[in-house]
């Protein structure tokens, strides 16, 4: 649930867009600094903050960060000018690389070693309900009482989360403590930079091009808000879906998850320019794509974890960071494309980068795999 709070603020614009571009009279390419930011910040504060609070019970830290996370969500709803909100969003990027770094690692301390590779995927789950649920209702929320009010909601919601950490999760004193030499002696490993190389392409591909669906739904599908909404909404229950089912194929061939998943990608933003523009067509592209994209967090994940299994949080780390750097030049790359050109430019220029993962992770996979 605090993962689902951090990924529902951190891609709600996304739902929001237009709205929040009209309120404070900036272009859309602009607004999508909204996204840019916190994938900014969250690469920083990823290892600076797991860091700085090495020896400190991870549960208290992920408490900490749930406060955080509320005071942005409030801030943004109160934000007078863009400004504020990008002041709010460098809130959401703080807790986004810790939260990450700390939480998206522990189910190996939480349940059985035969369990792992399930929790793994019950806690990935929470990446596709922000779509499947944050970001829809979020829209939904916002045509009905305006842009502001999703983030109110999401700031009580978080607040219940924090109540729920401190209740329920027990002590979790640091382990395997993670110093900026270890962080370093990773890059030395040829499977984490394989799977640095992975995540930065797809990553990239993805939010390039997801940070503008909504736009390209717009203009391109002619679908009214109301609709949209319904469509991201099918889109996140795919993603649910492609999780879990990762969950099952992760540990017959994670490379093989991994290059179907980037590929399926790359078809869906590719054919959306061209069938995407049926009501139809853009449906079951959606559902593609979210079947894709839901399968390649865990992914990523479990190749770090496997790469490094003797320094999980220091993995988990460089993940977050590789991941929420790459978040952030695909949303702003996207926006400069979008100003310049049309949401569709994106999508096939999107297609194209996933098109390079898929047949760069296959070359390098042939030689180098995690155990």
């Amino acid at each position: 649930m605090g993962i689902f709070s951090i990924v529902t603020t951190e891609i709600l614009p996304i739902g929001l867009l237009n709205p929040i571009a009209s309120g404070f009279n900036i272009s859309e390419g602009t607004a999508g600094w909204m996204m840019t930011m916190p994938g900014i910040v969250a690469a920083i504060a990823a290892p600076a903050v797991t860091v700085a609070t090495r020896r400190l019970d991870r549960r208290l830290m992920l408490a900490a960060l749930m406060v955080l996370l509320a005071l942005a969500d409030f801030l943004s709803a109160l934000a007078p000018t863009y400004s504020v909100m990008l002041i709010a969003r460098v809130l959401v990027g703080i807790t986004i690389g810790g939260f990450w770094s700390i939480g998206a690692g522990l189910a190996g301390r939480l349940v059985k070693p035969g369990q792992v590779s399930t929790a793994t995927a019950v806690i990935f789950a929470a990446v596709p309900m922000g779509s499947v649920l944050g970001v829809p209702a979020g829209t939904l929320i916002g045509d009905l009482a305006g842009w502001r009010a999703p983030f109110i909601v999401m700031g009580v919601l978080t607040l219940g989360v924090l109540a729920a950490l401190l209740a329920t999760l027990p002590r979790l004193p640091a382990q395997q403590v993670t110093y900026l030499r270890v962080l370093r002696g990773l890059l030395r490993n040829t499977n984490i930079r394989i799977a640095l190389i992975a995540t930065s392409l797809i990553v990239i591909a993805h939010f390039g091009t997801y940070t503008y669906v909504t736009p390209f739904l717009k203009q391109d599908t002619h679908l009214d808000p109301g609709l949209i909404s319904a469509f991201l909404l099918t889109y996140g229950a795919a993603g649910i879906a492609g999780n879990f089912i990762a969950g099952k194929t992760i540990p017959l061939s994670l490379p093989g998850t991994f290059i179907t998943a980037a590929a399926m990608l790359a078809a869906a933003t590719l054919l959306l320019p061209i069938i995407g523009t049926s009501t139809i067509g853009a449906l079951g592209l959606l559902i593609v794509w979210g079947l894709a994209y839901g399968a390649i967090p865990a992914s990523s994940q479990s190749w770090f974890s496997r790469s490094a299994p003797q320094t999980q949080e220091a993995a988990t780390v460089l993940f977050t960071s590789s991941f929420q750097a790459t978040f952030a030049i695909g949303a702003l790359t996207g926006g400069i494309i979008v100003d310049a050109t049309s949401p569709s430019t994106v999508m096939i220029i999107g297609a194209a980068v996933a098109t390079l993962t898929a047949t760069t992770l296959l070359a390098l996979t042939r030689q180098h795999q995690p155990t």
